[in-house]
């Protein structure tokens, strides 16, 4: 494995790039230069397509990770008058309910276990009654588990109750099937460096124009306010504080290699097999998914940690680091376990080289007990 740009992160983000993102960042942007306020315009012009979105939506980028997104989103489209009630079914469900709480948000929570999904029924008779909210917030893709929630389906049950919904896709925008205006969503937050297999640094908000100018000045903080970074993007096409430039041209490249794959239907395939793969794999080493198969996104496996005295995470990390390859600690509460990325600019021949070498790390750890009895 060539490691000169260090091992491949199987891991959802940051994750490995390919070549040609990393090239984008080589040259210098200033960042009122009118080919680079012409390179962001369309950059997040494409990125709003993704979505689905319309005319009466507009894209918002943010400097910062995801997590600048949703704190954006939640303080600028959630007035302070307005209840929230957040879907919690692992790690990124619950830090929405901190920033609300953060940002002094009346914010209740509908919370399930984190191998589970919402039922529609019981949320739709949440969204009834005199403590109903007017706003309800969830997750996509929770990268605590891998797990895809039903987007579809709780968008129809809140929109036929009158409110609104907001999305946190970090971890499936770009590959998992989204479309804003036909599931009639208020807003998406997502970012860079997961499936849209840019690098970290930049954030964006995909929301509805007329929610966003109607709450205007509801933001307490002035970085996150996309009320007024949108302004700002409509004046002059600039952004009010310094933009992270080399970025973004890293993003338009990426966004230009997911059309020669062929849009995301193409890279879910890709990421779908990746998956298979590795699920398939790792079962031969006895290891197996904490989801129901049925439930499985095929961006992040969440694997039990394995109940034998050959298994510590840390040993196990290091080794398959050698070998040139990184994987993630475990993020689920009740269950140990790890956690294996297929997103990225990885494909079928390089999930296999890792099955294989996880194979190897779990037959060199076993003899390491061995010899030591």
């Amino acid at each position: 494995m060539n490691m000169t740009n260090g091992p491949v992160l199987l891991t959802p983000g940051p994750l490995t790039t390919s070549a040609r993102v990393k090239a984008a960042m080589q040259r210098d942007w200033g960042s009122r230069d009118p080919a680079f306020v012409r390179l962001g315009l369309r950059t997040f012009e494409r990125v709003a397509q993704l979505a689905g979105a319309g005319s009466d939506h507009v894209c918002v980028p943010l400097q910062g990770s995801g997590t600048f997104a949703i704190e954006a989103m939640i303080g600028s489209l959630v007035a302070p008058h307005e209840r929230l009630l957040v879907l919690v079914n692992g790690a990124y469900g619950r830090r929405i309910v901190e920033i609300a709480r953060r940002l002094a948000r009346k914010v209740d929570t509908f919370e399930v276990p984190e191998t589970g999904t919402h039922d529609v029924d019981d949320l739709a008779r949440r969204l009834r009654g005199a403590e109903a909210p007017d706003v309800v917030a969830m997750v996509h893709c929770e990268t605590t588990s891998g797990l895809l929630n039903p987007v579809e389906s709780i968008a129809t049950c809140v929109r036929n109750a009158g409110k609104r919904l907001l999305v946190d896709s970090m971890s499936g925008f770009g590959a998992l099937p989204l479309d804003m205006a036909a599931m009639g969503i208020e807003a998406v937050a997502a970012s860079s460096n997961k499936c849209l297999q840019g690098v970290p640094g930049v954030s964006f908000v995909i929301c509805n124009r007329d929610a966003l100018e109607a709450r205007a000045g509801a933001a307490p903080s002035l970085v996150l306010d996309l009320a007024g970074q949108a302004r700002g993007f409509e004046v002059d096409g600039q952004w009010r504080f310094t933009p992270p430039t080399h970025v973004v041209a890293a993003l338009a490249e990426a966004l230009d290699e997911l059309d020669e794959e062929g849009g995301p239907p193409a890279r879910l395939a890709r990421y779908r097999e990746n998956c298979r793969i590795l699920v398939e794999g790792f079962a031969e080493l006895g290891m197996t998914p904490a989801l129901d198969p049925a439930l499985q996104a095929p961006v992040i496996v969440s694997f039990r940690e394995p109940g034998e005295p050959w298994y510590a995470f840390e040993p196990f990390y290091a080794a398959l680091e050698q070998r040139g390859f990184a994987i993630y600690a475990g993020k689920m509460r009740d269950v140990g376990t790890f956690r294996v990325g297929t997103i990225g600019a990885v494909d079928a021949a390089i999930m296999r080289a890792f099955v294989g070498e996880a194979a190897a790390v779990v037959t060199e750890l076993k003899q390491k007990l061995k010899g030591r009895s």
